[in-house]
Formats: C-alpha cells, structure tokens, sequence
C-alpha cells in the first residue's frame, strides 16, 4: 500500500505519539484547514478513551469542524468506535499501521 505524504506524516506523528509515551497504540488526524493532532490511549480508574478517540476530542476542542484523515498505530485491530469516530467527522477509512509504520490497511 502506498500513501500520499500527508497521511505518511499522520503515522509517523501516530508513531512517535505511541513511543514517547510507551503506550500500546498511537493515533494523529488531519482536520479541514491541514492541522495535526496526536494522542495515546488512556487508561485511567474512572476514565478509559482509545487514542483514536483523544485524538478526535483534541481536534474537535481545538475547532476542527471534519476530518481529511485519521491513522492509528497498534499491534492490534481498530475497534468499530474508532471506526466510527473517524468516520463521523468525515475521515473516511482508518488508516492503520502496525508499531515499525507499515500500513496494514
């Protein structure tokens, strides 16, 4: 599969997001005006958000009102919520890569 440079740029950001904060998954999207937000999962007591789901929140609390792309970086497949978040705010498919950025889809 090959990508454009602005959706490699949102795995590499994924990427980096997940190795900083030693997290099992790492997202970035790209809302309407080209802006990038990266997040990790959370995994709190009384709070648990994928990073798919954080990255959409900071996007959407910066003033995002859609999404060009959203890319997640995990061993692990994306779940139908992360799907759909992406999706809502128009980002069509996931992308995601597995931990070494190899898309898998």
């Amino acid at each position: 599969m090959t990508l454009d440079p602005e959706d490699s740029k949102l795995i590499t950001l994924a990427r980096a997001a997940r190795a900083r904060n030693g997290s099992a998954e790492g997202a970035a999207v790209r809302d309407e005006t080209g802006r990038t937000y990266s997040a990790t999962d959370v995994t709190l007591t009384s709070l648990t958000l994928s990073a798919v789901q954080v990255a959409v929140a900071t996007a959407v609390s910066s003033g995002a009102r859609s999404l060009e792309a959203a890319a997640l970086v995990s061993e692990g497949d994306p779940s139908a919520a992360d799907e759909e978040v992406a999706r809502e705010l128009g980002a069509g498919p996931l992308l995601v890569a597995g931990p070494d950025g190899t898309p898998r889809s």
